[in-house]
């Protein structure tokens, strides 16, 4: 809210080059809120904290924000905010949003989730498709155009023996439903069959690397069978989106297949340039900056010995694709840590080769494990991955369990609804209230917990709001508006903020649209978690302090008002999260 404008003045105090300090803001017992830049930059400008601290208030612009502005401690600057330009501020329209300027606003590509055809999609998913989803409709709400790309397995050696199984199970077989309905099993039937007959010359195996080069070579039949077996994969991939209200469709995908022709020509033209060579048989690039342990520079693959094309080779293809074609300002990968150092030597490559020029930003969104209670990768007992559906499942299975014991006087429908909104929700919240380059153990007791920061909890805070605001007669009147003016086209109860819980609510209200450009630019859906998270906290006490169904006139409809921009930036929030908000809980 005020970042902005202590930017500028650190700039006016000491120079451009300094306008990109990020100060900490935080509240304080002694004023409205703190803000902590002098101690970062005393060393840099040569000057004791508070001598810096008070060459920033001599030029912050001010007037008509604030009543007080004090420099305590080391070097602190607190500042007391005017009543009247807050009131202001949460009777706009749309209070406390910035939308992007148009000629901020970016061309980005999000490449997420990115599941195998014919393999079941686990846990590790999970993170790639919840992170990815919530960035893109983050961005898109801020006015960025945004470009979902899921970049599924669905070309390679593999499918050689995928296409052979189907063929000998044949299409209407029960195994070939196993391609939705569990795809692991019909993958690990194919994989038993090809490792069983390694060494018959006549066998299945050597069927299925005929069939790799039959669909690499075009053959109509192979192509065919290569078809159905991603048709059927999609409409497993889609009931995992469905059951987490994933924005994903047929129409994101954009798979490894897609840039099998282009694979020879860029092959080609590195090797033409001199950026690729002839190293141990196979074509590689050495970008710069990348040795192995002993020193030697390390190699990109991108035409095996074989002649075949790796990912390496399809990754190069689809950075190129996506600058030229597609137009990207900026590209992300919500892929997984351990692929950082691969994507950096493709980008590095493509940068070399000039097919991702310096004005395009391309960003590699760590994502980290999911861990289970002994702190290893969560598996099930068995020891393979744990099923992503069957995980979901639980999770709204165990939320049913929660709701029927609580809310017995919901209808089985109302309780059915619920529980899947509150299920889904708390692991999807769990996930992304989590730095996404670090590792978290997957509890469902703390994730369906109604304390603590977790998606239940913010979702009840919601659910809170709207008993409040019926119980008032006044749900309607605020459900869906613009803020300000009532569906009927009335005008809505003017805010006043008078009690302390009242203007704390207040200004963290105001921080919301500052939130939300700060995930835009760091890629951390987390700082989003803890908005909402705060903001439930502070209704709580906000709640706890200031009677508003109990109070009067023209108080209990300011506090009403209150009340529901509070629902509203919740419900906001959570939907930027890819998160359902209840009705009742």
């Amino acid at each position: 809210m005020v970042v902005p404008r202590v930017q500028a003045a650190i700039a006016s105090a000491f120079g451009e080059e300094y306008r990109g300090t990020d100060p900490v803001v935080r509240p304080s017992q002694f004023a409205d809120i703190q803000i902590n830049a002098a101690m970062a930059l005393a060393k840099k400008v040569g000057l004791p904290p508070r001598d810096a601290a008070a060459r920033i208030v001599e030029a912050l612009d001010l007037d008509g924000i604030c009543t007080g502005t004090e420099i305590s401690g080391p070097g602190f600057i607190n500042l007391t905010f005017d009543g009247t330009w807050i009131e202001e501020l949460l009777n706009a329209e749309s209070p406390g949003t910035r939308p992007l300027p148009a000629a901020e606003a970016q061309r980005v590509v999000v490449d997420y989730s990115s599941p195998n055809v014919a393999k079941e999609m686990h846990v590790g998913h999970l993170r790639t498709t919840v992170v990815g989803d919530s960035l893109v409709k983050v961005l898109e709400a801020l006015g960025d155009t945004v470009i979902r790309q899921n970049h599924i397995g669905d070309w390679g050696t593999p499918f050689g023996m995928l296409i052979e199984h189907w063929l000998e199970i044949g299409e209407d077989s029960p195994e070939a439903a196993l391609l939705v309905d569990d795809p692991n099993a019909f993958y690990q039937a194919a994989r038993a069959k090809f490792d069983a007959s390694a060494t018959d010359e006549d066998g299945f195996a050597t069927r299925a690397r005929l069939r790799v080069v039959a669909l690499q070579g075009g053959d109509a039949e192979t192509f065919a069978v290569w078809q159905r077996l991603v048709a059927q994969s999609k409409r497993y991939f889609n009931a995992i989106y469905s059951m987490l209200g994933i924005s994903l469709t047929d129409d994101h995908i954009a798979g490894e297949s897609s840039y099998d022709e282009h694979l020879a020509q860029l092959c080609q033209e590195l090797e033409d340039r001199g950026i690729a060579r002839i190293s141990d048989g196979a074509l590689c690039t050495f970008p710069a900056g990348f040795t192995g342990r002993d020193g030697e520079p390390m190699p990109l693959i991108i035409r095996k010995s074989d002649g075949g094309y790796g990912y390496g080779t399809t990754d190069l293809a689809t950075i190129r694709y996506r600058v030229r074609e597609l137009g990207a300002n900026r590209v992300l990968y919500v892929v997984g840590a351990p692929q950082n150092m691969h994507l950096r030597m493709v980008m590095a490559t493509a940068r070399e080769a000039g097919w991702l020029p310096d004005t395009v930003e391309a960003v590699h969104v760590q994502i980290g494990n999911v861990l289970g209670e002994d702190g290893k990768i969560l598996k099930s007992r068995s020891g393979a991955p744990v099923k992503l559906m069957a995980l979901l499942e639980e999770a709204v299975d165990r939320a049913r369990a929660v709701i029927d014991a609580g809310r017995p006087e919901l209808s089985e429908a109302e309780r059915a609804v619920t529980a899947r909104q509150v299920g889904i929700g708390a692991v999807k919240y769990a996930d992304l209230s989590t730095g996404h380059d670090t590792e978290y153990v997957f509890d469902f007791d703390r994730m369906l917990a109604l304390s603590g920061n977790t998606g239940p909890y913010v979702q009840y805070a919601a659910a809170r709001i709207r008993s409040i605001l019926r119980k008032a007669g006044v749900l309607e009147r605020y459900t869906g508006l613009e803020f300000g003016v009532s569906d009927g086209g009335s005008t809505a109860a003017v805010i006043s903020v008078v009690e302390p819980a009242e203007r704390a609510l207040a200004l963290h209200l105001l921080e919301y649209g500052a939130t939300l450009h700060k995930v835009r630019e760091t890629l951390e859906p987390h700082r989003l978690c803890t908005y909402l998270f705060e903001l439930a906290q502070l209704f709580t006490s906000f709640y706890d302090q200031c009677p508003v169904l109990k109070s009067e006139d023209s108080v209990r409809e300011s506090r009403l008002a209150l009340c529901a921009l509070v629902l509203r930036r919740l419900s906001e929030g959570l939907d930027l999260l890819g998160i359902e908000t209840p009705e009742n809980m």
